[in-house]
């Protein structure tokens, strides 16, 4: 991940680079919570200086993905249950916000694609390939937020979500839970496609009061595992 030149980043770039590196990692679950985040093993995965680690893991810090340790570093912040709660409960309104800008500004190509995904879910769930679904749900909401075009909002969810996003896969592969939050996502689409702002907003919601009842009953603690259900 060093820059071309082969040489050591430096400055807000270097900086900027080391957070999209761990924020991606996260994301991707490379990182899991409570993992302790070595500034030499940065240093040479991304060929910056020890101070652009350091700056990188306040930004991390303040996004509520790093968690700073005195006097040993910094490590990937664990989520409590009813933290994850009011995280969600946050990104219900703001995932409803998005999905009734959606279906006020949705064209025919987009709404094409919206269906396709729809399509690809239910032969995914019919199919019980449920290892697609976290990817298929991800691309719903990426479309769905770019049809909205609402971009603060998308930004505070992406926020958001990264904070605990690694409690999602799991509860995407609960026994039963494709069943559930497929019909959910449908109804998102269909609302959207159908240019029905109040219905799309509702069925935003709900999927995730939906997703928040999966979770409280799912266990206690701290989330150490992904959410995108």
């Amino acid at each position: 991940m060093r820059g071309d030149s082969g040489g050591v980043r430096q400055g807000a770039e270097a900086r900027g680079h080391v957070v999209e590196g761990v924020r991606a990692a996260i994301l991707r679950g490379e990182m899991s919570p409570g993992q302790r985040l070595v500034e030499a093993e940065l240093m040479e995965m991304f060929g910056v200086t020890r101070g652009s680690v350091r700056s990188a893991f306040e930004d991390l810090a303040a996004e509520g993905l790093v968690e700073r340790i005195p006097n040993r570093g910094a490590r990937v912040r664990r989520v409590s249950l009813e933290e994850a709660v009011a995280i969600l409960e946050c990104r219900g309104v703001l995932e409803g916000l998005i999905a009734a800008r959606a279906a006020q500004r949705v064209d025919e190509d987009q709404a094409r694609r919206l269906r396709d995904i729809g399509e690809r879910m239910k032969e995914a769930v019919e199919a019980g390939e449920v290892t697609a679904l976290p990817r298929l749900d991800s691309q719903l909401h990426a479309l769905v937020a770019d049809i909205g075009d609402q971009q603060v909002a998308a930004d505070l969810i992406h926020r958001l979500r990264s904070q605990i996003v690694r409690h999602q896969f799991q509860l995407s592969l609960r026994p039963g839970r494709p069943q559930v939050s497929l019909p959910q996502h449908l109804a998102i689409i269909e609302a959207v496609t159908a240019r029905d702002p109040a219905r799309a907003e509702l069925a935003a919601r709900k999927h995730i009061e939906s997703v928040i009842e999966a979770l409280r009953l799912g266990g206690n603690g701290a989330l150490t595992a992904p959410l995108s259900a």
